[in-house]
């Protein structure tokens, strides 16, 4: 494995050039436990856990927090694949089984948080690999995350399909009330059995509803993005208002949809998958996706607005993934008497 490699996905060269844990750092794990069982743990003592998203992305945020690289969710989609290879490690199976763990991630974003030249910029979570996956129930690192975020308001928004952040509502209930915190759940599909191939390692679909459910329930608004819609598959328009519909009825704030992309790494799983589940149609897929990663704009329009109609015939509407949603804090109910006001940036 090449740890001395791992570098930062940042667009400094400067930074980019300083790996980011040396060897001698690593400690690998095995548990023999149902859970954990097939699954390697590899801990490391990260350098850095704010990571600056390169300019190039589509993503609609400037930084973020990832404290595990691989997941053990195992969606034959997942676009972070390819983030395996740095290490040699397989973007496959590798990707399943191989995951490394930040254990310093709560005192090294404590400490980057704290420093002056920080400037309480939004950090997403979550858009890489999902930071409740099952191994979150073992080294409980998003806790420490969250509460340094919070005990120092800064803004930040989770996308997830774990239903363990349901552990640390109390925790983003106590952030919700200093910063902005913007909570989304993945559920592409309620089909059960495409759910069972294509997303193995997840809770099933009307668990994460529930997790919608129970957060809108305490007071945090919870959209839910709709991710991904995988054509020839999940995409029937009978399909579609199933999952807008049980989306509804989760009381989520929004729904965004996302077709899927096939990014290299993630593409030749996903194909292999496809051949071996569904092998009619990967002559559409070669053709669908013969210009690239992403399936073309007339199908994403399409889709996006399917989605968007039906949204509005249930009474939800779309948003942009990955932005924080404020949260109302109730006005105290002996408010004291109107003085000078003290503006600031939150």
């Amino acid at each position: 494995m090449r740890w001395e490699n791992l570098t930062a996905d940042v667009a400094d060269s400067s930074v980019r050039d300083a790996a980011l844990f040396g060897a001698d750092a690593v400690t690998s794990r095995t548990f023999d436990t149902p859970e954990f069982r097939g699954i390697t743990f590899h801990e490391i003592r990260a350098r850095s856990i704010v990571n600056r998203v390169p300019g190039a992305s589509r993503m609609p945020f400037e930084w973020t927090v990832n404290p595990y690289r691989g997941c053990s969710h195992a969606c034959v989609y997942c676009f972070a694949r390819k983030t395996h290879s740095y290490l040699d490690l397989d973007t496959g199976l590798g990707f399943d089984s191989q995951i490394v763990v930040k254990v310093n991630a709560p005192e090294l974003l404590r400490r980057q948080l704290a420093s002056r030249r920080w400037h309480g910029e939004h950090i997403a979570m979550g858009t890489n690999v999902d930071c409740y996956q099952r191994a979150e129930g073992r080294y409980r690192l998003m806790p420490g995350i969250i509460a340094a975020l919070r005990d120092h308001a800064n803004p930040f928004s989770i996308l997830t399909k774990g239903t363990l952040i349901l552990r640390d509502l109390d925790l983003l209930k106590q952030a919700s009330e200093v910063t902005d915190v913007g909570i989304s759940v993945s559920v592409g599909f309620t089909d059960t059995e495409l759910w069972r191939t294509v997303e193995p390692g997840t809770p099933a679909p009307e668990r994460r509803l529930d997790v919608v459910r129970a957060l809108t329930d305490h007071g945090i608004g919870c959209g839910v993005l709709m991710a991904p819609v995988i054509p020839f598959l999940s995409d029937h328009p009978a399909q579609l208002r199933a999952t807008v519909r049980a989306v509804a009825a989760s009381g989520a704030t929004s729904v965004t949809p996302l077709v899927l992309h096939l990014r290299p790494g993630a593409r030749e799983w996903f194909m292999a998958w496809l051949e071996h589940h569904h092998p009619h149609l990967v002559r559409r897929y070669e053709r669908l996706y013969a210009e690239g990663a992403y399936a073309p704009k007339w199908y994403q329009r399409r889709i996006t607005r399917q989605v968007h109609d039906l949204a509005q015939e249930y009474g939800i509407g779309p948003t942009r993934a990955g932005m924080p949603r404020r949260i109302a804090v109730p006005e105290p109910a002996d408010a004291p008497a109107p003085g000078p006001t003290q503006l600031t940036l939150l």
